[in-house]
């Protein structure tokens, strides 16, 4: 009896200290997130045509997420019966905001405003495994375009 009490704690504890760090890291994103907003990404291939001869650079923004033991138990449970995982939807989301905001940070220092082409690219780091704790990598990469809005006519 003992025993499947400490199991329990334990259980709960996993699970309310991911539930914090989650927290903590949306958080976080969210912050980071507003102080960059300056910084506009576009999906679209070219600049327009009167950026042409402007200082262009190539960004790139990297991270590698896994998810916790309990949230691979519990998106292993869940996939027993069907539907939406949503343990990993969170832990993609993170990894894909968490992504661009390293790239939108790294576009800053150079002192770019904007980002052009940009894509994401996605990997699982274990794959094959039948075990184990989820990871995936989360590239997100553009050109860093730095030129004045205001000097080319463009409003924002």
């Amino acid at each position: 009896m003992m025993e499947l009490i400490v199991f329990i704690l334990l259980v709960l504890t996993g699970l309310i200290t991911g539930t914090i760090l989650e927290r903590r890291h949306y958080r976080s994103i969210r912050k980071r997130e507003a102080k960059l907003k300056h910084i506009l990404v576009f999906s679209e291939r070219r600049p327009p045509p009167n950026f042409s001869g402007q200082s262009f650079s190539l960004v790139t923004g990297s991270v590698v997420i896994s998810s916790d033991y309990f949230k691979t138990i519990a998106a292993g449970l869940k996939s027993l019966v069907g539907g939406r995982l949503t343990s990993y939807e969170t832990l993609l989301d993170r990894g894909r905001r968490e992504a661009i905001l390293r790239m939108k940070e790294e576009a800053a220092k150079q002192g770019a405003q904007a980002i052009f082409n940009v894509r994401l690219e996605t990997s699982t780091l274990n794959q094959g495994r039948k075990q184990g704790i989820i990871c995936a990598e989360m590239l997100a990469y553009g050109t860093a375009l730095k030129a004045s809005f205001s000097d080319q006519g463009v409003s924002r």
